[in-house]
């Protein structure tokens, strides 16, 4: 097939069209404004760095627009960083946090005290806030306003859930919440305040038999007795009498089945997911058992996924190891439960909401060159831009019900996906292909040499485009004239990098972050729209 004769006169990638600047590979796109990298460092991070950049400079790379951000409206860019964390839209907070300790060390005033109000609904955990201290720490020192933001956080919220912090979440990265407590000096003269205040610092070294008689204390008392407990029996009657966390048992009864058995009856569904594998290798999840029935059925229980906020990132990783049988390091070993994995594919959906179909002819594209085998979105080891590019390309295609799906780098040929196929099959699938350079164009220019009639292209890619001697938009623009069809292309960003195949100029062109729990919506209205 030659698609010469259907580009003659056109700009090869190796030079730019009007507004275009130099990508990564050489290439030229389109470059994001501030403001669309902001939402792209938001949901996908920068962990693990890409392709083409290291994980540090990629890090500096999007601090520094943030921080353009900032300078240019503080509030909306604080607004912004609350409403992903708040809806749960990105795989990990982390990125939030930094972004707001950014916010909280802006140069203008109001900006730093919208960040500082903010922080309770960013961090929400006691995990959230100790992130946000290292953050914050790093580049700023502890004045005043900051201490009273933190001792805020510690007296606003409610005393049960204070102490659902205090047990599970003591101590990360080098900081614990007793020093935060030390530094913030929170007042107060609530009596049972004060006493989960002088538990996180000084515990309860003498502790009788009886339980406390406080209904909120009692649950740091049972904290206490569990440290103490001789047997897995004793262990899991208080986990079960005082619905303790996982976070709270002594590590020598960790790979106890009773114990697993206590904490699966009110284990949150995050936690749930998080513990999978070592509930399998205890021997609590077996084919057939209760226990497996139970878990299945949360996992298909979409209304507690959208109230657990579970991220599909979050599912997907789930379902990545544990269907792989072992660690990513190879320490520990598991027989994974079908039904489990199958309940994981079906959750997978379920974590991004349910989505109407738009009804458009849709041709969905997964860039599998080089550049998308590399890095990992939000940190997730294994979970290459290229593998989430399976992933979300499957939801698409399980939602509308006119899809074709290939792959592409520096040629394209057709994936054998199917709605009805899953997950982990979808991403074995298209992990499997050894493609080079890139060519994003090559969706429409196949579209139109074949006579395929499209009305929305979807592409999946880091927009790292060169190899071709047609610009995607240009061949859009083509395909459009030719064909007669006011065809859309829908760009999902799977690197939070700066560049985009999209021209923004084009209302016919849409931009959207990959794994953004927002986007299938938002493609799905672009799609339908007239």
């Amino acid at each position: 097939m030659s698609y010469l004769r259907k580009i003659h006169g056109s700009t090869p990638q190796s030079a730019p069209l009007p507004g275009q600047v130099r990508n990564s590979a050489g290439g030229y796109s389109y470059q994001v404004d501030d403001w669309a990298r902001l939402g792209r460092f938001l949901v996908l991070g920068s962990e693990g760095g890409s392709y083409y950049a290291a994980e540090r400079a990629l890090t500096l790379e999007n601090a520094h627009a943030v921080a353009r951000c900032l300078a240019d409206d503080g509030g909306r860019a604080v607004a912004e960083i609350v409403a992903v964390s708040v809806a749960g839209r990105a795989p990990k907070n982390d990125p939030a946090l930094f972004a707001l300790a950014l916010a909280a060390t802006a140069e203008a005033g109001e900006t730093r005290r919208a960040a500082l109000v903010a922080l309770p609904q960013v961090a929400r955990t006691g995990t959230h806030l100790l992130h946000f201290a290292g953050y914050v720490q790093a580049l700023r020192g502890w004045g005043r306003g900051l201490r009273r933001a933190v001792g805020a956080w510690f007296l606003d919220q409610p005393a049960e859930r204070l102490v659902l912090q205090a047990i599970k979440y003591r101590q990360r990265d080098g900081w614990a919440l007793r020093d935060l407590l030390r530094l913030a000096h929170p007042q107060t003269a609530d009596a049972q305040r004060n006493a989960v205040l002088g538990w996180i610092v000084r515990g309860w070294p003498g502790v009788g038999p009886e339980p406390h008689p406080d209904p909120v204390l009692r649950q740091l008392w049972a904290v206490e007795q569990l440290q103490r407990a001789e047997t897995a029996a004793e262990a899991g009657r208080l986990i079960a009498d005082y619905d303790l966390p996982r976070e709270a048992v002594p590590t020598q009864h960790l790979t106890s089945l009773e114990v697993w058995a206590a904490l699966l009856e009110r284990m949150p569904m995050e936690a749930m997911v998080r513990n999978l594998a070592t509930m399998t290798r205890v021997g609590l999840l077996a084919p057939l058992s209760p226990a497996s029935a139970t878990v299945a059925a949360r996992l298909r229980d979409g209304a507690a996924i959208r109230r657990a906020r579970l991220h599909p990132v979050k599912v997907l990783a789930a379902t990545l190891t544990y269907a792989a049988g072992h660690g990513q390091r190879g320490k520990g070993t598991w027989t994974p439960v079908p039904a489990i994995i199958a309940a994981l594919n079906d959750a997978f959906e379920l974590a991004f909401g349910a989505v109407e179909p738009a009804g458009t002819r849709h041709l969905l594209a997964l860039d599998v060159s080089g550049s998308m085998g590399a890095g990992m979105i939000a940190g997730v080891p294994g979970l290459t831009p290229q593998v989430g590019a399976a992933a979300m390309s499957l939801i698409t295609a399980r939602t509308e019900p006119s899809t074709h799906t290939m792959a592409f780098s520096h040629k394209l040929v057709p994936l054998a996906i199917s709605p009805r196929q899953r997950l982990d099959d979808v991403v074995k699938l298209t992990s499997g292909l050894p493609f080079g350079g890139t060519d994003c164009a090559l969706p429409m220019l196949w579209a139109l040499e074949q006579k395929v009639a499209v009305d929305t292209f979807v592409v999946y890619t880091d927009s790292e485009t060169w190899f071709g001697q047609v610009h995607p938009a240009e061949a859009l623009r083509r395909y459009r004239q030719q064909m007669g069809i006011p065809a859309k292309l829908i760009v999902v960003g799977m690197v939070a990098n700066s560049f985009s195949i999209a021209d923004a100029k084009d209302g016919g062109m849409l931009d959207v972050v990959g794994f953004d729990t927002a986007a299938p919506q938002v493609m799905r209205d672009f799609s339908a729209a007239g």
